[in-house]
């Protein structure tokens, strides 16, 4: 029943020219992670954990599921990689280090981006606000930047030089 309302809200919604269709789920292996990688053309997976081995578990679960599915693996995310200190800019890394970059790693992919702790990416989340519109120049809204900008570069269509003349 869930695959069937997946696959109705992907063919009978009007999407009108998008670039990129971005599908945010929770950490895991569910049904909608594998629907998706069935009615969807081209999946690309874009895995995001957080320095913890436990965090990373998951992770390698959900591409091992990916894998199965079709799905490919544009890269790795690390949320919560660091915090820097408002006073003196210092970077602590309360949740450890390397997690991210040792994921990728092993399942061959490179991390994309380094996103770090900021009460401000939640407050603005909760009030319908981005952070790169709120507060553009700090250091989680330049990460989710380049995150995105990178993401665009990776996921555009490769089309043959000849073709775009």
């Amino acid at each position: 029943m869930l695959h069937r309302a997946l696959e109705q809200f992907l063919t009978d919604v009007h999407w009108g020219e998008i670039d990129h269709l971005v599908v945010d789920m929770p950490p895991g292996t569910g049904d909608v992670a594998i629907s998706l990688g069935q009615l969807l053309p081209s999946p690309q997976l874009v895995l995001v954990t957080t320095p913890q081995a436990a965090a990373q578990a998951v992770a390698r679960r959900a591409a091992e599921v990916a894998d199965k599915t079709g799905m490919g693996l544009a890269g790795i995310v690390e949320n919560m990689s660091y915090a820097v200190c408002p006073c003196c800019g210092e970077r602590t890394h309360p949740f450890g280090e390397g997690g991210g970059a040792a994921l990728a790693e092993e399942l061959g992919t490179e991390l994309l981006a380094q996103v770090p702790m900021d009460d401000r990416l939640r407050e603005c989340g909760d009030e319908g606000e981005p952070l790169v519109v709120a507060n553009p120049d700090s250091p989680a809204a330049q990460a989710i930047v380049e995150l995105a900008s990178e993401l665009d570069r990776r996921l555009a269509p490769k089309v043959p030089a000849a073709a775009r003349i």
